[in-house]
């Protein structure tokens, strides 16, 4: 047990060195000013990778119900259990109060994975589209894939449109989709390399749901950063940010059809890359109108916890000890 104990506390002094002091200082300042007593809590989450819980999406595509019996007997539970406005049957996330990391499934060609390990905070930007079968959607941001992939546990779209600009990303994207979705339905999704802002123009009115899990700054990655010159640089570039997510809006609402409804989430806690977007875009664009998101929020206040003070048409996941962590902003809006 001394030994077992002794190994944990190495574990965490190594994690607290890994900290970048540069981006702990700036997230100091802005997050005490924008969350307010929130803060300290949240930090002491987001700072200690020995607290997040990693959440178990099922493949319904290489269904295992021993690894339902093992899930269970490792004390994880449905993700999702009151009733939600929109929750697929097929769609099957696991998670538990305990903090950890269930073992991770490698890619191997022409073999479907079982599962997709992942924050359980980011489902809930494919549960507030709520697709449903022959929609056609586009999802602007996609890699590494998770919330593709979400959608196609959810639901059978007409067509699936995943776009990822960064050849990286882009690559990593691919071997997501071949990993989770067999052959036939492959033949439904359109992975493309294209730049979000002109997606609006090339295809107007094109789609009945886009998802726009915008380039942000990753509160989580950026704390570990281990290049403080990296580290300083991002910061610097962190204000342009908010002007590429607006443009990614403004692409989105064009190409999605009168009627049809738009996600927009980020994995940072920063107002100006979440509500004030948001804002910016209900200002200038008078064919959209916010979507109540609070019925979401109530059936799941057991799972989460969600910033108070927030608009009805947004949510924000704060991170927290023994819950679903975040962060993970989320808004809705409607193309009239």
């Amino acid at each position: 047990f001394l030994l077992s104990l002794k190994l944990e506390n190495k574990t965490k002094e190594k994690l607290q060195k890994q900290i970048c002091q540069v981006v702990l200082d700036h997230f100091e300042k802005q997050y005490t000013a924008e969350l307010g007593d929130a803060w300290t809590r949240v930090r002491d989450v987001l700072t200690q990778p020995l607290c997040w819980q990693y959440a178990v999406l099922l493949n319904k595509f290489s269904h295992s119900a021993e690894l339902e019996n093992t899930l269970h007997v490792k004390g994880y539970h449905p993700a999702f259990q009151r009733p939600l406005p929109y929750l697929p049957a097929s769609l099957k996330c696991y998670t538990r109060r305990a903090p950890g990391r269930f073992p991770a499934q490698k890619h191997q060609a022409g073999k479907l994975k079982e599962y997709y390990l992942l924050n359980a905070a980011s489902l809930l930007p494919v549960l507030a589209l709520e697709v449903k079968d022959g929609e056609d959607v586009l999802d602007l941001c996609a890699a590494p894939g998770g919330k593709s992939v979400a959608i196609l546990q959810s639901a059978f779209p007409g067509n699936l449109h995943c776009n990822e600009y960064d050849d990286l990303r882009s690559r990593w994207l691919k071997q997501t989709i071949e990993s989770f979705i067999p052959d036939p339905l492959i033949n439904l999704i359109k992975v493309s390399q294209l730049d979000g802002r002109q997606i609006g123009d090339l295809q107007p009115e094109v789609y009945d749901k886009v998802l726009v899990d915008a380039p942000c700054s990753n509160d989580r990655s950026w704390l570990f950063s281990s290049d403080i010159q990296q580290a300083t640089l991002r910061l610097i570039q962190r204000k342009e940010l908010s002007s590429l997510q607006f443009q990614l809006l403004r692409s989105a609402i064009k190409a999605l059809r009168p009627g049809g409804s738009l996600i927009y989430s980020t994995c940072t806690l920063s107002k100006a890359e979440n509500s004030d977007v948001i804002n910016l875009i209900l200002n200038s664009c008078s064919n959209v109108m916010p979507v109540d998101l609070s019925e979401t929020a109530k059936a799941l206040s057991q799972e989460f916890i969600f910033l108070s003070g927030t608009q009805q048409h947004e949510l924000l996941v704060l991170p927290e000890k023994g819950r679903a962590w975040g962060p993970m902003y989320v808004a809705k809006l409607k193309k009239i």
